[in-house]
């Protein structure tokens, strides 16, 4: 998977979400996520937002750094439940780089 490459990425990552996603529950916490289905996952996912806000709030870098690892693993999880590809993220931040941030902001429906 990584072979021939310095550093580990975002679509190394996603690529071992998949691929953990096809074996068995009983050896992949991942397919073991996922057969608890999307509410769980959203569930881990926001567990996960949580201890990281925690950590940067707490100015803990080491923590900081291992929070958002987590929270990078649950996010392609629930990704992958809903079969969205780390691609098509990708081309949806591409389709943002024309505008700035406030003018995207701006644009989108208000909640």
């Amino acid at each position: 998977m990584n072979a021939g490459k310095d550093r580990f990425s975002l679509n190394d990552l996603a690529a071992r979400v998949a691929e953990r996603a096809s074996a068995g529950a009983e050896v992949s916490y991942t397919r073991s996520l996922l057969d608890k289905g999307i509410r769980h996952c959203a569930k881990k996912l926001g567990e996960e937002a949580a201890e990281t806000m925690i950590a940067a709030v707490a100015e803990d870098r080491a923590k900081l750094i291992a929070e958002t690892a987590d929270l990078l693993y649950h996010l392609l999880v629930v990704l992958q439940a809903r079969e969205v590809t780390l691609a098509e993220v990708e081309a949806e931040l591409q389709s943002r780089l024309a505008q700035s941030g406030h003018e995207e902001k701006a644009s989108r429906a208000k909640d």
